[in-house]
């Protein structure tokens, strides 16, 4: 195998900063746990660990060389760095889609590394839009809608939040996020619903049917 020069080496270096950079900068622009030197930093390690699994050994002639042995192992290390950005608050789960950016831009820049620069300036415009665009088309989807924050307290027993869940689906509300707190003491569980809204609905009639569910104890409405 023909040695690597110094200038390529350090031009796929730049580019994986800067295709890295790129999706960094938009979840950083969010600010989400992982932002612009998260993305960098990941994007230039797999391009360096990529480089070494394919140069750093030409000199051994003696040795079976197997470079898809290191990407394999940046695709799983990866996965611990993007898990420490995934939050859970009882049942509301964030940070899934920077997760996700972190394990593609990896995947960036083993493409980089390996010379593939159209696979990786490709992939980066994808990644790109899709945070972008796509972002864009699910807030504008959702913008005929209002959201509103609501608490419960119901008791504590079986089935009873699935029998909220169920109401609100019932009368075509939206449950985005759902966090639940145990006060064991009192034997009641402190609900928060954030509710995606139909514009025509009736909710003063939905909260007035809701209150006369066996088991909902109280309701703390956003008007």
């Amino acid at each position: 195998m023909a040695p690597i020069s110094e200038i390529d080496i350090t031009l796929r270096l730049v580019i994986s900063c800067i295709l890295g950079g790129l999706i960094g900068f938009e979840r950083e622009s969010l600010d989400r746990p992982a932002g612009l030197r998260t993305h960098i930093l990941v994007c230039i390690g797999s391009t360096l660990m990529t480089l070494v699994s394919i140069y750093g050994f030409s000199g051994f002639d003696a040795v079976t060389k197997d470079p898809a042995r290191i990407a394999a192992q940046v695709v799983s290390g990866i996965g611990f760095l993007g898990a420490g950005t995934i939050l859970r608050e009882g049942l509301t789960v964030t940070g899934l889609t920077t997760a996700a950016s972190l394990w593609v831009v990896a995947g960036i820049g083993l493409a980089i590394g390996c010379g593939l620069y159209f696979a990786g300036i490709a992939g980066t415009a994808l990644v790109f839009l899709t945070l972008v665009l796509f972002g864009q088309v699910e807030r504008r989807h959702w913008s005929n809608k209002c959201r509103d924050k609501i608490k419960i307290i119901v008791r504590d027993q079986p089935g009873q939040i699935g029998q909220v869940g169920i109401f609100f689906g019932k009368h075509n509300v939206g449950i985005k996020n759902i966090t639940m707190h145990h006060i064991h003491e009192q034997n009641v569980i402190n609900l928060e619903f954030v509710l995606i809204i139909p514009v025509n609905a009736d909710m003063i009639q939905i909260f007035a049917e809701l209150a006369e569910i066996d088991g909902v104890l109280s309701i703390d409405k956003p008007w």
